[in-house]
């Protein structure tokens, strides 16, 4: 990135912290919300869109050092991308076992657009909480992880995702335990595998459901309460950017455009092979048994990256915190000699990092 940036004479730190949406994360910190930008077509861009722990971290790190807006959300970025490696080793390592952690953590980083761990985003952040918050559910730590999905809904809208895991998981364990609870419980419990050491008191369990959907909630109940739009009016601040949910029916028309020519044609036919291999690798996981809160959280970040008309060349990076689809590849690695695991991910890594200097030295999307 740097060295590109260089030969372009262009600041590669400017390209990570002070563009596209990084610049609306910064106004919001400085300014706080009520800006917005009317475009020609009608549109309405409300930085109202944007959630607001990001901005609100960027905001404490200029306040207790010297950094403006925009190095606090690099800085915020960095740390987040470290504690988001971290935390997919845990939910790896405590699934598969260390050696898969790695592996799924080497992944993780050389994606396409794995440049975007280092950009003044929330995809780190909301990454790190998401991966803690399902390492805590998987490890009955029901309070923490309610908090966590807490806060990963001030991050993102699709926080959802991560209070759905928290749920399902919840809804599991009391079905579990009432089963037990039955008079042929014991031969249940005996046939089922043994769970993972876990805060079996329901009174935290409860306390930890009812934490996680409150960030995202609160948050769009606020922005209804200000736009005097309702419980809605969130989904209308959204529509103003031309972003909803229509079932894929969007991404489909624009993947059917690009077979009308034979170059585009090529850039059709590799969108079909890239949204085969997310449903291929959601599938493995099934297949793979993953626990049902990666699979719960997984499925609604795919759902909702792939099925929303939102602007299509942030696509992939609206996938990057669905980071269990890596889990079985992370499994194949792990069958390989260390040595041809190691080309792999280094031809794989040096790939990424020519994709990530050319996508952000050049118009491509954000």
């Amino acid at each position: 990135m740097a060295v590109w940036s260089a030969a372009r004479d262009k600041s590669a730190y400017t390209l990570l912290t002070a563009r596209w949406d990084a610049l609306w994360y910064t106004r919001v910190a400085e300014l706080g919300y009520g800006y917005e930008v009317r475009l020609p077509n009608g549109d309405v861009h409300s930085n109202l869109a944007f959630f607001p722990l990001l901005p609100w971290l960027e905001r404490l790190v200029a306040a207790v050092s010297p950094l403006s807006y925009a190095d606090g959300g690099f800085v915020v970025s960095l740390c987040a991308s470290v504690a988001a490696a971290w935390g997919i080793f845990a939910v790896a390592d405590h699934v598969y076992g260390r050696r898969a952690g790695v592996c799924a953590v080497l992944l993780w980083a050389v994606l396409p657009v794995g440049i975007v761990q280092s950009m003044a985003y929330s995809e780190s952040l909301f990454t790190a909480l998401a991966a803690w918050a399902l390492y805590c559910v998987l490890t009955g730590r029901w309070v923490t992880a309610g908090t966590l999905a807490l806060l990963a809904g001030l991050t993102r809208p699709v926080g959802l995702a991560v209070v759905a895991a928290v749920w399902a998981a919840g809804i599991a364990t009391f079905v579990r335990d009432r089963r037990a609870a039955e008079p042929d419980g014991a031969r249940d419990a005996a046939r089922a595998p043994t769970p993972a050491p876990a805060d079996t008191d329901a009174t935290r369990r409860v306390l930890g459901m009812l934490l996680a959907p409150l960030g995202a909630a609160g948050y769009v109940l606020w922005v209804g309460h200000r736009t005097g739009k309702g419980p809605l009016g969130y989904l209308d601040v959204q529509a103003g950017w031309r972003n909803g949910f229509d079932g894929g029916y969007a991404f489909a028309r624009f993947v059917a455009e690009k077979f009308a020519s034979f170059p585009s044609a090529l850039a059709g036919m590799g969108l079909i092979l890239g949204v085969a291999s997310v449903v291929w690798l959601y599938a493995a996981g099934v297949r793979g048994r993953q626990p049902l809160p990666l699979l719960v959280y997984t499925g609604i970040v795919v759902a909702l990256a792939l099925c929303a008309s939102s602007y299509f060349g942030s696509k992939p990076r609206l996938l990057l915190p669905a980071f269990p689809l890596l889990l079985p590849l992370a499994l194949a690695l792990v069958r390989l000699r260390p040595r041809r695991s190691a080309l792999v991910l280094g031809s794989v890594a040096v790939a990424s990092a020519v994709y990530g200097a050319f996508w952000l030295n050049g118009s491509g999307p954000p």
